[in-house]
């Protein structure tokens, strides 16, 4: 009988300690939800957004969080992208929860302050010793890659408008790493518009003449955009979630990128 009552003491207080460890959080977009698992912070989501594939409570989207779905989870902290307006998404945080904001699209620095900033809030002890581990990862599964110099532009695959990534975008920076000179002409991301002033991509991917186009694809059977499609310009299909959502996942697609370069050379 002291046994059992000892037991059940100990798996309380087990019990309670996990729960002071893990806050709950709601997370606003798929990205933060991977940086969150990759902390072991999983048990602690309470709520999701609308485009995540988790199965949890709804929260809304970047734009447009829903106050009342998120009242209803409770949450002590809330994290976003930076893409989400400041002030909407300090007004649809319940009194007493933190409500956080995160970048991670403007360089790997960036996405190391992100991982940072997001295992600070959620209070993990370790986390500059993980960061400067995930630094110290990517960096070396980059160097793997073997871009040996080739000329590059990454490009959304898909879709009537594609977009290109380029300086001082995160995929920029770690294409560079990587060892390739990616001959983008323009500053973060430029989209292209058919029929509209700047926007034939055909014509723009011509002036920039690349060896090769890394196609970001969000399923494997998506059609490259025709617009793309150059004579003479080989087309890398590559899966466009491991290198859009800046976090561990981009080490996924440095080991992508890294097969399909070997590919190329045997």
């Amino acid at each position: 009988m002291n046994f059992r009552f000892f037991l059940i003491a100990f798996l309380l207080l087990a019990g309670s300690a996990r729960a002071a460890d893990c806050p709950r959080i709601v997370s606003q977009s798929p990205y933060i939800t991977q940086a969150l698992d990759w902390l072991g912070l999983a048990d602690c989501i309470v709520g999701v957004s609308r485009y995540d594939p988790r199965e949890l409570p709804r929260t809304g989207g970047v734009i447009d969080p829903d106050a009342d779905a998120i009242a209803l989870l409770d949450p002590q902290l809330m994290i976003t992208s930076s893409w989400t307006n400041a002030e909407v998404w300090q007004a649809a945080a319940p009194s007493g929860a933190k409500a956080l904001r995160v970048d991670g699209f403007r360089g790997m620095v960036g996405v190391e302050g992100m991982l940072r900033d997001i295992g600070r809030a959620a209070g993990v002890k370790d986390i500059d010793v993980r960061v400067e581990r995930f630094a110290t990862d990517w960096r070396a599964a980059a160097q793997r890659v073997g871009g040996k110099g080739r000329r590059v532009l990454m490009l959304s695959a898909c879709g009537e408008a594609p977009y290109s990534f380029g300086r001082g975008t995160t995929l920029h920076e770690l294409l560079a790493a990587a060892g390739f000179e990616v001959v983008a002409d323009h500053d973060s991301i430029r989209n292209f518009h058919p029929g509209k002033p700047g926007g034939d991509v055909a014509a723009w991917i011509k002036e920039r003449k690349p060896d090769y186009i890394l196609a970001l694809k969000n399923r494997r059977d998506e059609m490259c955009n025709v617009a793309i499609v150059m004579p003479g310009i080989p087309i890398l299909p590559l899966d466009g979630p491991l290198f859009t959502h800046p976090g561990p996942v981009m080490l996924k697609g440095l080991e992508q990128l890294q097969q399909t370069m070997k590919d190329l050379d045997s």
